[in-house]
């Protein structure tokens, strides 16, 4: 089974709200917002586990991808709080990016999904022998 990490380490547990329906749907629609687009995923699952990630490196790690894509999803997981970006004051410029607490607590989410997926041959029903 796939797993984001090895060592991963989880976020404390916090109050959870008394959800309806709809804020569920509502806080669900806009957690999946920030993790959509093409690279995102692929993004996060190289900084999992506390690494630090220069941007060549996270270049040469997705090589599919391009400089100006890379740099765009790795500013909007900034923006939105998901990772951590740290400048050098150098020549040439260095800049490292990591995830941020609460981006590292996602990796349990992630998990969960991986292991949602993988249960789906298991739970399907088996269709073809109910074809009359």
């Amino acid at each position: 089974m796939t797993s984001t990490h090895d060592k991963v380490w989880y976020a404390p547990k916090s109050k959870l709200e008394a959800f309806t329906a709809e804020t569920a749907a509502e806080g669900v629609v806009n957690t999946l917002r920030i993790v959509e687009g093409r690279w995102k995923l692929v993004i996060l699952f190289h900084l999992f586990g506390g690494k630090v990630m220069r941007f060549s490196e996270l270049e040469r790690a997705i090589p599919a991808i391009s400089q100006k894509m890379l740099t765009q999803q790795l500013r909007q997981l900034e923006s939105d709080g998901v990772v951590f970006r740290k400048v050098y004051p150098v020549v040439p410029p260095r800049v490292e990016y990591r995830l941020t607490e609460w981006g590292q607590a996602l990796c349990p989410a992630l998990d969960a999904l991986l292991k949602w997926a993988d249960q789906r041959e298991a739970l399907q029903p088996d269709t073809s022998s109910q074809a009359g």
